[in-house]
């Protein structure tokens, strides 16, 4: 869908110019002045913008940032059922621990992607970094750490790194956006000065070619706006939707070390999170009663 909009942008753009100015008038301008010019001002705006992209970034937050892209096509990281599921997974672990200790959830923390409890939610065993991250304060507490407020304090802070990290390819893209306006009228400046070298040309050569140069403003204006500052923004969005995960889990775990039951404590959990990813009560409740009881 956001791809969608992404094309609608070229549409609205050139369709507005048309009505403004005239079909036959305005594919003239198009043809005889933009196109010609797009591939020299492309060159000039997009070229130096994505190296001072590479420059600015490590390889990996490149590699991440790529990665990012994907959030055109999948806007959110989570949906309802995984929600669901995570908090089916809470629910189990806590009631394990809290009918049979601590101690029985040692083989399962130990090695979460080949344990039978983990097995019963599938998505989330396969979800490398939700799954460590749950089962890394599991085994804390089990070695006698179950102070709610030193545990908390923890995971804010790992949640804080979780969250920069997950929101740079969203920065580092609108950084490349705030700066394109400038590397159009750099590439303006560029086609005027290419323009005064040819100041004895007729007006009618001259007139395409200050056109040309004003190519530049306008490209750079209108990616920054209508593609690089949206795509930006739609990365900010999916990483919001990243780290809310993990913070779900903070807010499950954190409940049950201050002592709320198991169904209590995913209670509190699932009122944390937003209504459109946010199961009902009963939807839960009855999801919950169709488990197996933990072993």
């Amino acid at each position: 869908m956001k791809v969608l909009f992404l094309l609608m942008v070229l549409v609205t753009t050139f369709g507005g110019m048309m009505v403004a100015g005239g079909v036959e008038k305005s594919l003239k301008i198009i043809t005889g002045v933009i196109i010609p010019a797009l591939p020299g001002e492309t060159i000039i705006i997009m070229g130096t913008a994505i190296c001072a992209f590479l420059v600015a970034n490590s390889p990996d937050a490149v590699k991440h940032t790529m990665k990012y892209f994907g959030s055109l096509l999948k806007p959110s990281a989570y949906k309802k059922e995984d929600y669901v599921e995570l908090l089916s997974v809470m629910f189990t672990t806590f009631k394990l621990a809290k009918t049979k200790g601590w101690l029985a959830l040692e083989s399962h923390i130990e090695n979460p992607h080949e344990s039978e409890h983990f097995g019963q939610f599938p998505k989330f065993q396969h979800n490398h970094h939700a799954c460590v991250f749950f089962c890394d304060y599991l085994r804390i507490i089990s070695l006698g750490n179950d102070k709610p407020f030193e545990i908390e304090a923890l995971m804010d802070q790992e949640i804080e790194t979780i969250e920069h990290h997950e929101g740079h390819p969203g920065h580092a893209i609108q950084t490349m956006a705030d700066g394109v306006p400038a590397l159009g009228i750099v590439a303006a400046v560029l086609g005027v000065i290419k323009t005064m070298g040819s100041i004895s040309e007729p007006p009618e050569v001259l007139g395409k070619m200050i056109g040309s140069a004003l190519v530049g403003t306008f490209l750079g204006v209108w990616l920054a706006y209508g593609f690089i500052g949206p795509i930006a923004a739609a990365m900010t969005s999916r990483a919001e939707t990243e780290v809310m995960f993990y913070k779900c889990i903070k807010v499950g775990t954190i409940a049950y070390l201050n002592g709320a039951a198991p169904q209590v404590a995913v209670e509190f959990a699932r009122k944390f999170l937003a209504h459109d990813i946010q199961p009902t009560f009963l939807e839960l409740e009855e999801h919950l009663n169709e488990l197996p009881a933990p072993g």
